[in-house]
């Protein structure tokens, strides 16, 4: 597994590298038999330090956690937790979701783009937007059981995904009732 430990603004020591290798390796391990890379950031805010983890699986899902605290290895350790946590929780869903899965997930390329907010409620001169930000993406071929289970890995609000069965773009979202929202667009003959 391939590990990309980096500070925003603060130097990462050899034994923190280490200690991050160590033991968010034997998480890893209990839940996941094939992770490909890890990607660790350390950031500093005022007087607390952040840790955010991310962790790719050869199938196709991403887990994250992150975790705020006075002490940089606190940080760590309480992500890790987090991590642990995430894991355990989806384990016997991971295991059911891919046995039958004999290839890694699919990845589609797509481009994400970042848009400029609005300061005024003025009208633009021009409709168009201003773009922030353009970068690659990758759109992974899911069933709907697997997207939502990836959202819900990812702490994220939406995810795009091409559906196995239809072979169509579909949406899977976090509703405002706490319920998971699924976009399906019907497909013209």
């Amino acid at each position: 597994m391939r590990y990309q430990i980096t500070g925003k603004q603060i130097d990462i020591g050899e034994a923190l590298q280490t200690h991050v290798k160590t033991e968010l390796g034997s998480v890893i391990d209990k839940y996941a038999q094939r992770p490909t890379d890890a990607n660790i950031v350390f950031s500093k805010s005022a007087h607390e330090f952040g840790c955010e983890a991310t962790v790719h699986l050869s199938t196709g899902l991403t887990a994250q956690a992150s975790a705020k605290a006075t002490e940089i290895y606190a940080a760590f350790d309480a992500c890790s937790e987090k991590m642990d946590k995430q894991l355990r929780r989806y384990k016997r869903r991971l295991k059911n979701h891919h046995q039958e899965r004999s290839q890694p997930v699919e990845l589609s390329g797509a481009s994400s783009y970042i848009l400029a907010a609005e300061a005024s409620d003025d009208e633009p001169d021009s409709l168009s937007p201003v773009i922030v930000a353009e970068m690659e993406t990758r759109i992974p071929s899911l069933s709907v059981g697997e997207a939502v289970m990836q959202m819900e890995l990812a702490s994220a609000p939406v995810l795009v995904f091409k559906n196995e069965k239809g072979g169509g773009v579909n949406v899977v979202y976090k509703r405002e009732d706490g319920n998971v929202g699924w976009i399906d667009p019907a497909t013209s003959a």
